[in-house]
């Protein structure tokens, strides 16, 4: 069992050559928000920026799209026709995704499910759109709640599911709250083995399997409980593999980077600390 450290940064930072162009370092697409949640995309997108990625792009029902787009220069945010996801969204996602493929020359990966809601016509389009796309993904949220509907389609396929210890539950059906940490070990590599995908169980010490290898990181701050911090995780997971990172290795680089930032902005804002706070401190993580 590998347990993660700074030495993970190594290994997906490598020294840059001058000779490098736009989206060389990827293209993200960020599937998220809806006419409640509007902040979870953008804190994906912000801190996907944060660790590198060339570009992102984010596909947002409309309400939650025209607000994304007034709150940095930085975000480039679509906008979807309804107040949530909706199936006559579907040939949009389908279309961005392959322009996104096309013009970073397969450097792309998407992130979706942070604030899409859970009404079944948002998991239907969910589903549809992930079993009709080939590009590098990361489930997180309320995606996790539309693939337990319909587990074959994950069957290996280059995903990366980001769950709770709830959501787990939801996906796989087996409760690990409160197990002892080898038993969420066996567990997580089992499940992660049966879908053939990566699992990043989110926890105090965090459980990262792709079915074979078994990883667990310890980063991380009690402050952490805020909403949106596992958003910026998601959204670290998705630029790494934008970047060219394989899965198993961008969770646990992304678990590492977003538990330490934490750890950072929590040594000095404690109970005060947000998600954009945590965002702030990775440049400190990746130095």
């Amino acid at each position: 069992m590998i347990k993660v450290g700074k030495n993970i940064l190594k290994e997906v930072y490598k020294q840059r050559s001058p000779d490098v162009h736009k989206y060389d370092f990827g293209l993200l697409l960020v599937i998220g928000g809806g006419e409640f949640y509007t902040g979870s995309p953008t804190l994906a997108a912000l801190a996907a920026f944060k660790t590198g990625v060339d570009m992102v792009r984010i596909l947002a029902p409309k309400r939650a799209a025209d607000i994304i787009a007034t709150f940095s220069p930085n975000l480039a945010a679509y906008p979807l026709k309804g107040k949530w996801l909706e199936g006559e969204d579907l040939p949009t996602l389908i279309s961005m995704a392959e322009s996104a493929e096309r013009v970073a020359h397969g450097k792309t990966a998407i992130v979706i499910g942070g604030g899409l809601g859970r009404t079944e016509e948002t998991k239907e389009t969910i589903i549809k759109f992930l079993s009709q796309v080939s590009t590098k993904a990361v489930i997180d949220a309320d995606a996790i709640h539309a693939i337990a509907l319909r587990k074959e389609l994950i069957k290996e396929k280059n995903f990366l599911i980001t769950p709770h210890c709830f959501e787990f539950f939801i996906l796989t059906g087996r409760q690990i709250q409160g197990l002892p940490l080898g038993e969420k070990v066996k567990i997580v590599q089992e499940e992660a083995g049966n879908f053939g995908v990566t699992i990043l169980l989110k926890e105090r010490i965090d459980i990262i399997s792709n079915g074979k290898e078994v990883a667990i990181n310890e980063t991380g701050s009690p402050f952490m409980t805020k909403g949106g911090t596992g958003d910026t995780l998601a959204g670290i997971c998705g630029s790494l593999l934008a970047q060219g990172i394989e899965p198993f290795t961008a969770a646990q680089a992304a678990a590492f980077i977003n538990g330490k930032a934490g750890e950072i902005a929590a040594n000095k804002l404690k109970e005060s600390l947000t998600a954009t706070d945590l965002i702030e401190a990775i440049p400190e993580v990746l130095r």
